[in-house]
């Protein structure tokens, strides 16, 4: 991997690792690690209150991406005013499937385990475990839209809700 590839992230900025979604790298830094010198992103999850160390060498191996452009954010807005498209297998297949679209870090996969999972009041009871996927995934689809717009997650949520609730009228 080239050097310039390696550097396109700095401190400061805002990242989405897949299996944790929005993060900041507060610093790079030099580690040695059996005998050899290791470069490190240190990325803060806050809300988490986690910090993860990534190899700089690893970045695209982990998935470490850059924040979505605008463009990816209205494309994930449209994704949710879709209708939701509920396959028939059993639930654990179902579950699994939004489980690794979640982890996938891509936005538009959020997106539509977002506009699959939601229910309005008057919609049947979800269960537990599709309630806190449904969770996971609103929780990385507001984080990221309150990254790019530089909003907070109380106004990015309500911009996600506004979606959501406009589509089931």
């Amino acid at each position: 991997m080239t050097k310039s590839k390696k550097l396109e992230f700095r401190p400061n900025d805002y990242v989405v690792y897949p299996a944790h979604g929005v993060g900041q790298i507060i610093s790079i830094e030099e580690q040695e690690v059996a005998g050899y010198s290791l470069e490190l992103f240190v990325i803060s999850f806050e809300k988490d209150k986690m910090t993860l160390r990534v190899p700089t060498n690893k970045i695209t191996e982990s998935g470490l991406r850059s924040l979505s452009s605008p463009d990816v954010i209205s494309q994930a807005m449209k994704t949710l005013k879709g209708k939701a498209k509920v396959k028939r297998a059993m639930w654990s297949r179902r579950a699994q499937e939004y489980e690794q679209k979640i982890n996938s870090g891509d936005l538009i996969s959020i997106a539509e385990v977002v506009r699959d999972l939601h229910r309005t009041d008057d919609q049947r009871e979800q269960s537990y475990s599709e309630r806190q996927l449904y969770e996971a995934a609103l929780e990385r689809l507001t984080r990221e839209v309150a990254a790019v717009s530089g909003s907070d997650e109380i106004a990015a949520a309500k911009q996600v809700d506004e979606v959501l609730t406009s589509r089931a009228a």
